[in-house]
């Protein structure tokens, strides 16, 4: 890419966050993710690129908003204009956790990832087993080991024991044996109920808590998590889970040939110039919740990118118009 986009894809984060914000604890899932999507993409079309959303909100059933292969930017909108646009492959949750604004509960975040044209696997809807460490562990530990195998390995890479390691879980029946197996390792376990995407990042920053993320989650969430890997140094272990015979054609007509291929962040996420945004929607670890106040909204953001590789934590403040407006701390 030619263009250093990345605070044009903030502003798309922060706008798809707000809109879903509105409807934080309501209870309406639905409503929570439609006001995200059709936010997002408003604020997509003014970007100036020619864009093509790779991973979004319909390979299944073809959602009216931001569907797999639908065009977007500037490029598709504007007329009378002969400039070049930047070709730019994206990547889009624009609500991670509907479950979770909808209860008003931590970890919603809304989120893109983009890349040069071919930059980013076109992962199917299908599950995915995973590990994601950071960077301290990614040499030391193996999707395929035993789970105790690799818990002492993360601790030995942190300088730390075992039991004063916390490890991520999504709380499904699914994962009944691998929490067991943890537990009797003598890990710490943070059970959550979705949200897989926000605690691979926190895997990988120090100091936020969360040491790994383990068991089976969405593919097109761990294409957004090694975005992020890519830029964080840290590493995601992925590979496809096929239960029927309809996963392995939906893999196929999206390119998939090898399902016992285990990814890395440099398979999921190979583009050169990768861009990860994401805005807080409810508070989680690394940002904050959407906050509205009389004279504006505040939002907390975290943008991303490979080359420069640079990483911002944003403050904003979205001011309303008038003259006697106060900006609060």
């Amino acid at each position: 890419m030619e263009s250093d986009l990345s605070l044009e894809f903030l502003r798309v984060v922060e706008q798809a966050a707000i809109a879903c914000a509105h409807t934080m604890g309501q209870g309406d899932r639905h409503r929570s993710d439609q006001a995200a999507v059709e936010a997002m993409r408003r604020e997509m079309d003014t970007v100036p690129i020619d864009g093509t959303i790779v991973i979004g909100e319909g390979e299944r059933d073809e959602a009216p908003m931001l569907y797999i292969g639908e065009k977007v930017g500037l490029a598709h909108r504007a007329t009378g204009n002969s400039r070049a646009w930047d070709e730019v492959d994206i990547a889009v949750d624009p609500l991670e956790g509907t479950n979770l604004c909808a209860t008003g509960t931590a970890n919603a975040i809304a989120v893109l990832a983009a890349s040069e044209r071919g930059g980013l696997l076109h992962a199917p809807d299908l599950y995915m087993e995973k590990l994601i460490v950071g960077p301290s562990s990614k040499h030391m530990v193996d999707l395929d080991a035993p789970v105790r195998e690799n818990l002492r390995a993360i601790a030995r890479c942190l300088g730390r024991q075992v039991d004063e390691l916390t490890i991520v879980v999504l709380d499904r029946p699914r994962h009944e044996r691998l929490i067991a197996e943890i537990r009797a390792c003598g890990a710490r376990i943070r059970l959550i109920g979705d949200g897989d995407l926000s605690a691979g990042i926190a895997a990988a920053v120090s100091g936020s808590g969360v040491h790994a993320v383990m068991g089976t989650g969405g593919a097109p969430e761990g294409v957004l998590t090694a975005a992020a890997m890519r830029c964080l140094n840290g590493e995601i272990f992925a590979r496809l889970v096929v239960a029927k015979p309809e996963d392995e054609s939906r893999g196929r007509a999206m390119g998939i040939t090898d399902f016992k291929k285990i990814y890395t962040s440099q398979d999921l996420a190979a583009g050169r110039d990768i861009i990860f945004a994401a805005t807080g929607v409810t508070d989680g670890a690394l940002m904050k919740s959407v906050r509205f106040f009389g004279d504006g909204i505040r939002t907390n953001s975290l943008v991303m990118q490979t080359n420069p590789h640079r990483i911002r934590f944003i403050d904003s403040i979205q001011v309303y118009p008038g003259p006697s407006v106060k900006i609060r701390f």
